[in-house]
């Protein structure tokens, strides 16, 4: 299979390339940057170019031919949407108008999107399933929902199939933001005090990197979707002081805390209720299932900063 990941030089689209690549297909690497991706792989295309260039994107489909396309690049979270709402939207809405055209334009029929629980806005549940109402409240949430709603009417229209993985939380070695864990994780490793401010009791759930990837190729493969939504995440949500004291059980002397209070991005802009996600139907429908719950997930990721050089890592 040949496979367009946009976005490819970034933290998900990184880890969707290698694991293209490893299995055999060829993945074509589309991002402004892709300095980080391995070097001597005949599987490997490299396409410099940036999503909000229609040309670009669609001469990368017309010209290197995918059979199907990994949609993984965005301006991701939430305070980067609040701090340029007009860049976000340019680049995660237009941005993916401009790769369902470029499908449209090169025949190419299926896209797998990375969505985000951002697009249901507050859980109405503890844990909720993929028929809870998308009611966003902040940009990058909104931006989401449009996009998987953008990709249903090109289904309706053109017959494209866009599908979107709703993930949460993702996080693992690369991860760009400094955010629970990645941060807790950094201060552990470099012998550093760490508070957060707030939070202890906020139930988030945390997806591991590589549970996101196996989802990707899963939904790649499947033959015949019936739905166009799946939660990709753990199924459940530990606190914030949960994953606290994990981290500190993984690197001992690591001098961590919480404080009580709602979980804040960037200790000033709160997060709305999150909760776990259900994900009941990629187990039914793609025979996908998380590997990873947060203590294995935390371990894995401690592993592997571990074996990086201190320079690296920090």
């Amino acid at each position: 299979m040949r496979v367009l990941v946009t976005g490819g030089g970034g933290f998900l689209g990184e880890a969707a390339v290698r694991a293209l690549v490893a299995r055999g297909d060829t993945a074509i690497a589309f991002d402004t940057r892709l300095d980080t991706l391995p070097e001597g792989s005949e599987r490997l295309i490299r396409v410099q170019g940036d999503i909000t260039d229609l040309a670009g994107v669609a001469q990368a489909v017309l010209v290197h031919k995918p059979d199907a396309v990994l949609h993984c690049a965005a301006i991701v979270g939430v305070l980067s949407s609040l701090g340029s709402p007009i860049n976000v939207v340019r680049v995660n809405v237009e941005g993916s108008l401009n790769v369902f055209e470029a499908m449209r334009l090169g025949g190419v029929r299926r896209c797998v999107h990375i969505s985000s629980e951002e697009a249901y806005g507050a859980f109405r549940a503890d844990k909720i399933d993929e028929t809870h109402p998308l009611d966003p409240v902040l940009p990058y949430g909104i931006c989401k929902a449009a996009v998987e709603q953008l990709g249903r009417s090109y289904r309706e229209l053109h017959g494209l199939e866009i599908i979107n993985l709703r993930t949460s939380w993702v996080y693992g070695p690369g991860l760009p933001r400094d955010r629970v864990p990645k941060n807790l994780i950094d201060a552990a490793l470099a012998g550093r005090r760490l508070h957060v401010p707030s939070g202890a009791d906020t139930a988030i759930d945390h997806t591991y990197v590589e549970d996101v990837t196996s989802a990707m190729l899963a939904a790649l493969d499947h033959s015949q979707h019936r739905y166009d939504a799946y939660n990709v995440a753990s199924g459940s949500a530990p606190t914030v002081a949960e994953i606290v004291a994990i981290v500190r059980e993984l690197v001992p002397g690591a001098q961590l805390s919480v404080g009580p209070g709602p979980y804040r991005h960037g200790d000033r802009v709160g997060a709305v209720r999150k909760g776990a996600l259900d994900v009941s139907r990629a187990a039914a429908e793609l025979g996908w299932k998380p590997r990873y719950d947060i203590r294995t997930g935390l371990a894995a990721y401690v592993s592997q900063m571990r074996q990086m050089p201190a320079a690296v890592r920090n």
